[in-house]
């Protein structure tokens, strides 16, 4: 379905496989997102404070720390067998946390649906990073990238509307089977190619020059400031307009559907405009959204209005930053890729905590949209001196 997007200078292989892996990011997404929008109502179910669960979140997010560790080992793994383990953990992860009795459980089973998905995003973005020539790269993620979108947009909603009819437990469980789906999916479709292991064992260098880290930098920049608006928006939205579970699906379901317009735009314009310009442009449009929420976060309509346009901007850079993250080491994707994402995790474990600190304080979104607004901005200097001091140098 998605290779319609894709012209004949893209690999058949590549044509054939973009919507099998894309929907199987889907069902991780949704997993690996399900948590923020409903974490009043999960709080709620274990009789803690906000605050306590974002500790939890926290935890999980640290996990990201060893990104940089599972890059370098997904990339001595052939790619199917990262991407199956990363989706046999996830599922794991979700139904343990479906079933655990106290947030000790609950925090493993979400740590271990974030370290998981680390083997299957490195692995797939290794496998594109295999078959796709970087000039061309931005394309074909900002199509695979359309999968955060509908994790939110069909995936987190579909969970919320279960758990408004039964419980936040039976939508880990719905995900699980998800995820349990698209890997049989990913077994048939997705094999070993003979080249894949030996060529990449045999180069070593998996260092990030010095400029390099400032897109990790920005990446961790990115990831706090929507950490901020996405563990708290459900919050805001139970407490300030009396929104439950059906509510909150209801504004997941919308934010999805404009996350998935940024990464369609993303997918056309990233290659033509330059992948330093665009994240830096999508940096720049939360500004203005997390500043105008701080100040109407009591006005319904207009504080949506302005979550919309952060999480256009968020959604634009991100999608934006993940080629440029393949190349910065050419050879060995899941290398780069993984200090990028480890920033990333990074960056949303300090905000899960901070943010909800932030949030409970005064029982208000203005404070964490205030922070996220000033950590785009970092965010989009961060990547500006990167583009100044030369950007990517393009190694063949």
């Amino acid at each position: 379905m998605l290779s319609r997007w894709l012209d004949n200078s893209f690999s058949s292989i590549v044509k054939k496989n973009v919507t099998t892996l894309t929907a199987a990011r889907l069902s991780t997404n949704a997993c690996y997102r399900f948590t923020p929008p409903f974490v009043a109502i999960i709080a709620k179910g274990f009789n803690v404070s906000l605050s306590e669960i974002g500790i939890a979140l926290t935890v999980s997010e640290f996990s990201g720390l060893l990104s940089p560790f599972i890059g370098r080992f997904v990339d001595r793994l052939s790619r199917r067998v990262a991407m199956l383990a990363g989706l046999f953990g996830i599922s794991f992860g979700a139904l343990l946390a479906a079933v655990s009795p106290n947030l000790i459980g609950f925090t493993i089973g979400v740590t271990m649906i974030s370290v998981t998905k680390n083997f299957f995003d490195l692995g797939m973005s290794g496998w594109i990073a295999d078959h796709v020539a970087y000039e061309k790269r931005g394309r074909i993620i900002g199509l695979t990238e359309i999968s955060w979108a509908l994790g939110l947009l069909i995936g987190v909603s579909g969970m919320g509307i279960i758990t408004a009819l039964f419980s936040w437990r039976a939508g880990f469980a719905a995900g699980a089977i998800g995820v349990l789906i698209s890997t049989s999916f990913i077994a048939s479709r997705i094999k070993t190619e003979p080249h894949e292991v030996s060529s990449r064992i045999a180069d070593d260098g998996v260092r990030l020059s010095g400029r390099a880290w400032l897109v990790v930098a920005t990446m961790f920049a990115t990831m706090c400031a929507s950490q901020c608006i996405f563990i708290t928006f459900g919050a805001w939205l139970d407490d300030e307009f009396g929104f439950g579970a059906l509510g909150i699906a209801a504004v997941g379901f919308s934010f999805g559907l404009v996350e998935l317009y940024a990464s369609v735009t993303s997918a056309s314009k990233t290659d033509t405009w330059g992948k330093e310009i665009s994240i830096a442009v999508g940096a720049l449009i939360m500004v203005p959204g997390g500043l105008v929420l701080a100040v109407v976060s009591h006005n319904l309509v207009l504080g949506l209005l302005a979550l919309m346009v952060y999480i256009l901007g968020f959604e634009f850079a991100v999608v934006s930053m993940l080629p440029l993250a393949t190349h910065l080491v050419p050879k060995r994707p899941g290398s780069g890729l993984g200090f990028v994402i480890g920033a990333g995790t990074l960056g949303r474990g300090v905000m899960s905590f901070i943010a909800t600190r932030a949030y409970e304080s005064n029982h208000s979104i203005a404070m964490p949209a205030l922070i996220g607004a000033i950590s785009a901005l970092v965010a989009a200097l961060l990547m500006f001196s990167y583009y100044r001091r030369g950007g990517l140098v393009h190694t063949v």
